[in-house]
């Protein structure tokens, strides 16, 4: 739309102002989690003692590498319109595989079992999800609970042990407030945020959720993506899970169910719709940075596990409220024109 200008060429003022607040509302709007991090840390760090420490940070990122993996999956499976309940089961599946299997398998043998059993979790939900045309939500909660009864039925109820700590050690390892098992979780990170934003398959899983015709019409087969999107979460879910056991020699049969509400509520607050198209691994994952050090910093400060959670429903109720009044907002001026009485004020003769 061309721009109203006056009789010199020059936009007017009101035009010039509207244009500025859009602008500023639209970065406010694709940075707010960084915003939103930055607050976190900054009342944090002033009210909480302790909390800006070297110890308490890698703490906070360690804490933070375990559910890195699974929000990865998870922003894929969103991206293309689609939910995944099964990843916390799936993580806790894989974390007593490479525990259960290392005195056989050894850590590497353990690991690949662990991410196999995860890419099958997540095969079987993609082909239910799109080929019988089940809902996600469906499919993922019956997969969640068959994953999570297979698991007690193979650790018995009980938690798994190794006595072997020499792996544990090094990724538990500090490096200032950087650990390899944090450094894993980052590399992971990056490469699929760079394949989401700079390959055609990420672009591909972009336009399968956010307009399902034209990917069709353009020949993309939605089936075969669904099924990647979702072996994708369930294999990184599963080799989270490994990571983390790996780190502490140990698998607790109720580990991943800690990490389901926290995963899924720093995905949205991420930016990643649930209607599907739009979302980014980078954002999910200063998300759950963000989501890891309120908790940690509320019990820094003495608050119990039921302060932690109303705080983390109410920054979570906060980004959804704003993402509905800025949806509805978009839906009503939707073809109308916003600079139209500026416009005209500027072409108003004698001016």
């Amino acid at each position: 739309m061309p721009d109203a200008t006056n009789e010199r060429g020059m936009k007017t003022p009101a035009l010039q102002a509207s244009h500025s607040g859009r602008r500023i509302g639209g970065w406010i709007d694709r940075n707010r989690i960084f915003l939103l991090g930055a607050v976190v840390i900054g009342v944090m760090a002033v009210m909480a003692p302790g909390f800006l420490t070297a110890q308490n940070m890698s703490s906070i990122l360690k804490t933070t590498s375990v559910n890195i993996f699974a929000a990865v999956g998870l922003t894929i499976v969103m991206i293309c319109g689609h939910l995944d309940l099964s990843f916390g089961s799936t993580a806790t599946l894989g974390g007593m595989l490479v525990i259960g299997l290392q005195p056989e398998l050894g850590w590497a043998g353990g690991t690949f079992a662990a991410l196999i059993a995860g890419a099958l979790v997540g095969i079987v939900n993609g082909l239910l999800v799109s080929r019988a045309k089940i809902g996600s939500f469906i499919v993922t909660l019956g997969t969640m609970i068959i994953v999570q009864g297979l698991v007690n039925m193979y650790c018995g109820g009980g938690t798994l042990n190794v006595s072997d700590f020499r792996l544990a050690d090094f990724l538990d390892r500090d490096i200032w407030v950087l650990s390899p098992r944090v450094i894993l979780a980052i590399a992971a990170v990056g490469a699929f945020a760079v394949m989401l934003s700079s390959t055609v398959i990420g672009r591909n899983f972009h336009l399968i959720g956010g307009n399902p015709q034209t990917a069709w019409y353009a020949g993309l087969s939605s089936e075969r993506y669904l099924v990647g999107a979702f072996t994708a979460c369930g294999a990184l879910s599963a080799f989270g899970g490994a990571v983390n056991s790996m780190a502490t020699s140990s698998a607790n049969p109720t580990s991943g169910s800690k990490s389901l509400m926290l995963v899924i509520a720093a995905v949205i607050i991420g930016g990643t719709s649930m209607k599907g198209g739009k979302g980014s691994v980078v954002h999910s994952t200063v998300a759950v940075f963000t989501l890891t050090a309120l908790i940690n910093g509320l019990g820094l400060l003495g608050a119990g596990f039921e302060i932690q959670l109303v705080a983390s429903g109410i920054v979570l109720a906060t980004i959804i409220l704003y993402d509905a009044v800025s949806l509805r907002r978009q839906e009503r001026k939707r073809g109308i024109r916003p600079d139209l009485l500026a416009e005209m004020r500027a072409k108003r003769p004698g001016r």
